[in-house]
C-alpha cells in the first residue's frame, strides 16, 4: 500500500512540473518563424546578418560592378563572362521583337540610329501624305522609345531563379533596355543580402527585385497567365533538371527560357542512367556528344511542356566551354502538341566504325483536306549487325532531331552584334560562333569526325578541306559544327562516307597484314569502294579530292574567332559555393598540390638512375655492335651460366628440370 502511494505522489510531481514548464514557455516571446524555402534549403531567414567580412573583391563586368564579401561566399567564374554577354545579346533583341509588336522601339547604346527607323516613306508617299498647314501631328502617332535603365510598362518581366551574387540580374539592368522589371530570386539568405548590396551599388534598385525563395516554389506561384514572366533564365550549378518542370509553366505566352546545363558528364555519356533519371533520355558516348547533349536537353524541355500541352521552339543552342546554354521559346497548342512525337528520335550508333543511323518515334503524313495525320513509326533502320564492320549497335535517345536555332533570330543577333561590337568585351567570340551556327546544316542531325574516320581505319588523315571537297563532288552538302572544330556535319549516308575513306586509303595504303580479321578496319576495307579516286577506274561514282573554293566555309576565309583557346589557367567548373570555409582559390590550389604526382613514382636522382641501368645487359654488346665501352650506360658483363646462377633470387624455388643429376628426387608429371 505504501509502494503505491509513493508512485502515485511521484507521477503528480512529473505533471506539476510538466505544466510549469509549459507556462514558462508560454511566458516567453514568441521565436521568430524559419520561412518554409529557408527550410527546404537549409539556410537562416532573410534578415539574419552576414558576418563581418576582413576582405572584399570588386568586380567589374559589362556595365556592372559587384562586391564579393569573400572568395568563396558566392561564386565568379570570368570564363562564363561569354554566356552572360550572349544572354543580354538574346534577350535584347527578343525585346526588340517582343516590343516591336506593341509599336514600341528600343534604344540600345551605341547603335546606330539608322537602325531603328521604322517607317521609311518613299517621295511619292511624302506626296500624298500633306498636313495641313499649322497642324500638329497627333501625339499618339510619335513612335515610343524604351531605354536602358528605365522602366518599361508593357516591357519584360524577367526571372534570374538562382541568381548567387545578382551580377546576370543587374546586367539585364543595365544593358538590356525595354524591361519592366527583374526579379534576382536565391535561395540562401547570405546570398540575397549581397543582391541588395549590389543592386544599391549599381543604383538598379528601381528594376532589380531581390528576392528569396525556393525557385521552384516561386515559378509554381506564377502559373497563373497574369503572373507569368516574359524571360526565365536558369544557371544552376550541375543539372537543372529539378527545376525544369516549374520553369515551362511559368514562362508567357511566346515566352524566353534560357537554361545552362554543366554537368557535361551526365550529359556525355558518362553515366547513362544518370542522364535518363534527369533528362528522360539515354546519352551515349560519341565524337557528337556535345551536339547529342543539346538535344538531349531540348527533348527534356519539350517532353515537360508536353504535359500542359505546351510545346518549345529553339531559337539558339549553343555548347561552348565546360557546358551548354539553350534559348528557346514556349508555346500553347494542343494541335502544334502532336507533333512532338515525331521531332524526337532514337539513336542507333554502332560501337566498332561510330556509324549512326536515326529513328523516329513518330510519323506525320498528310491527310484529304489539307489534315495532318499522326502515326507510329516503322523500324528499326537497321540490322542487328552493322552493315560496315558487323559489330553491335548501341541505343541512345530519344533526343530532339528538329532544327536547334533558328536562323532568322541567330542572324538579327549576329548582325547586332556585329554593328556594335564595343557593346560586349566578348563580342569577337560571339561574331565567331553565331558565323559558324549560320553554316551549319539545319537538318542533319549530329556529326563524324575527321579523326574518328581516319584511326578506324588506321590510314592518314586527310585534310579537312580534302574530304569536304570529296563529300561536295559527290553532290552532297557538308558543314562544320560549331560543337567541334574537326566536325563532318553531312547529309551524306555512313556508306558514302566509307566510300570515299576507301578511296583515301587507295593512295595512302594500310598494311593489311598488321589488321585483325575481326577488327572494323579490315572488314571496311575488305569490301571495294563504289566510288573511285582514279578517274581511269569503271565506277558508278568517283571521289574526288580535289579541293573546291566553296569547300572553304567563310567564317574560316574570314579568320573569326570560331573555337575558344584555353582563357586562362587550370579553367573549367569552380567547385561549389560553401559559406565559412577557404577561399575558392586556395582551396583549388592546395588540393592540387596534394594531389600533384599521386599516381607517379618519386623522382630518383642520376646516381640511382645510373645503378639500375647498369643492372640491365647492353644489347649491343652481345652483337658486338656497341661503341661506347665504359662509357655505356648498359652493362658489358658477359652472362655466364654462374653469373645467371648467382643473379637468380636464393628464396627461389627450383624447378625439377633444374635440380643436379643424382640427386636421388623423383621427377615425373605431378611431383614438387
Amino acid at each position: 500500500m505504501s509502494h503505491a502511494r509513493a508512485v502515485l505522489r511521484f507521477t503528480l510531481s512529473l505533471r506539476s512540473a510538466g505544466r510549469l514548464c509549459s507556462a514558462r514557455f508560454m511566458e516567453e516571446p514568441p521565436h521568430r518563424p524559419v520561412s518554409p524555402p529557408a527550410m527546404e534549403n537549409g539556410t537562416a531567414p532573410c534578415g539574419e546578418k552576414r558576418p563581418p567580412d576582413t576582405q572584399e573583391t570588386t568586380v567589374t563586368e559589362g556595365s556592372a560592378k559587384i562586391a564579393f564579401p569573400s572568395a568563396n561566399e558566392v561564386f565568379y567564374n570570368p570564363v562564363q563572362e561569354f554566356n552572360r554577354d550572349l544572354t543580354c545579346a538574346v534577350i535584347t533583341e527578343f525585346a526588340r521583337i517582343h516590343l516591336g509588336a506593341k509599336g514600341i522601339q528600343i534604344k540600345v547604346p551605341g547603335e546606330k540610329e539608322v537602325q531603328k527607323v521604322v517607317v521609311d516613306l518613299s517621295e511619292q508617299e511624302e506626296d500624298k501624305a500633306v498636313l495641313k498647314e499649322g497642324a500638329d501631328p497627333a501625339p499618339g502617332n510619335q513612335p515610343r522609345t524604351a531605354t536602358v535603365g528605365e522602366i518599361c510598362e508593357e516591357g519584360l518581366r524577367v526571372l534570374e531563379g538562382l541568381a548567387a551574387s545578382g551580377l546576370r540580374s543587374i546586367r539585364f539592368a543595365r544593358e538590356v533596355p525595354g524591361l519592366r522589371s527583374v526579379v534576382a530570386n536565391d535561395a540562401s539568405a547570405r546570398a540575397v543580402d549581397l543582391i541588395r548590396h549590389n543592386v544599391q551599388l549599381n543604383e538598379v534598385a528601381h528594376l532589380v527585385q531581390p528576392s528569396q525563395a525556393d525557385a521552384r516554389m516561386l515559378m509554381y506561384q506564377h502559373q497563373r497567365v497574369s503572373d507569368r514572366f516574359d524571360v526565365i533564365d536558369l544557371d544552376p550549378y550541375g543539372s537543372p533538371a529539378a527545376f525544369l518542370d516549374a520553369a515551362v509553366q511559368a514562362v508567357s505566352e511566346g515566352g524566353l527560357l534560357c537554361v545552362t546545363c554543366t554537368d557535361m558528364a551526365v550529359l556525355a555519356g558518362n553515366s547513362g542512367e544518370t542522364c535518363y533519371s534527369k533528362y528522360g533520355a539515354m546519352a551515349l558516348k560519341s565524337r557528337a556528344c556535345h551536339e547529342m547533349a543539346l538535344r538531349i536537353v531540348l527533348h527534356s524541355l519539350d517532353l515537360r511542356a508536353n504535359c500542359y500541352q505546351r510545346f518549345v521552339v529553339p531559337l539558339l543552342s549553343i555548347s561552348a566551354d565546360f557546358y551548354i546554354r539553350v534559348f528557346v521559346r514556349v508555346f500553347t497548342g494542343q494541335a502544334k502538341v502532336k507533333a512532338s512525337a515525331s521531332k524526337q528520335a532514337l539513336v542507333f550508333q554502332c560501337v566498332g566504325c561510330g556509324a549512326f543511323h536515326l529513328q523516329r518515334l513518330g510519323k506525320a503524313s498528310g491527310a484529304p483536306g489539307g489534315r495532318v495525320k499522326f502515326s507510329a513509326a516503322c523500324g528499326p533502320p537497321v540490322a542487328p549487325e552493322c552493315e560496315h564492320c558487323g559489330q553491335r549497335h548501341q541505343l541512345g535517345g530519344p533526343l530532339w532531331v528538329e532544327p536547334i536555332h533558328d536562323l532568322d533570330f541567330v542572324g538579327r543577333v549576329l548582325e547586332a552584334v556585329s554593328t556594335n561590337p564595343g557593346r560586349f568585351h566578348t563580342s569577337e567570340r560571339i561574331r565567331g560562333v553565331l558565323s559558324v551556327v549560320t553554316e551549319e546544316l539545319p537538318d542533319v542531325p549530329l556529326y563524324y569526325t575527321l579523326d574518328q574516320l581516319s584511326s578506324t581505319i588506321h590510314c592518314s588523315t586527310p585534310s579537312l578541306l580534302q574530304l569536304r571537297s570529296a563529300l561536295l563532288h559527290a553532290g552532297f552538302r557538308v558543314s562544320l559544327s560549331h560543337a567541334c572544330k574537326n566536325a563532318v556535319k553531312t547529309d551524306a549516308p555512313a556508306s558514302a562516307l566509307w566510300d570515299i575513306m576507301r578511296c583515301w586509303e587507295k593512295q595512302c595504303p594500310v598494311k593489311r597484314e598488321r589488321l585483325s580479321e575481326t577488327s572494323p578496319a579490315f572488314r571496311i576495307l575488305s569490301v571495294e569502294p563504289r566510288m573511285s579516286a582514279f578517274p581511269a577506274a569503271d565506277f558508278r561514282l568517283q571521289a574526288n579530292f580535289t579541293i573546291r573554293d566553296d569547300a572553304n566555309p567563310t567564317s574560316r576565309q574570314r579568320g573569326l574567332k570560331r573555337f575558344q583557346a584555353n582563357p586562362e589557367a587550370n579553367w573549367g567548373p569552380r567547385p561549389r559555393a560553401r559559406p565559412g570555409s577557404k577561399a575558392v582559390g586556395e582551396a583549388m590550389e592546395d588540393r592540387r598540390r596534394l594531389l600533384q604526382n599521386k599516381r607517379k613514382e618519386p623522382a630518383e636522382d642520376l646516381a640511382q638512375r645510373a645503378a639500375r641501368l647498369k643492372t640491365f645487359p647492353c644489347k649491343r654488346f652481345k652483337k658486338g655492335t656497341c661503341q661506347r665501352g665504359d662509357q655505356c650506360c648498359y652493362s658489358h658483363r658477359p652472362l655466364t651460366p654462374e653469373a645467371t646462377a648467382e643473379a637468380a633470387p636464393a628464396d627461389c624455388p627450383q624447378t625439377p628440370s633444374q635440380k643436379p643429376p643424382g640427386s636421388g628426387a623423383t621427377t615425373g608429371p605431378g611431383v614438387d
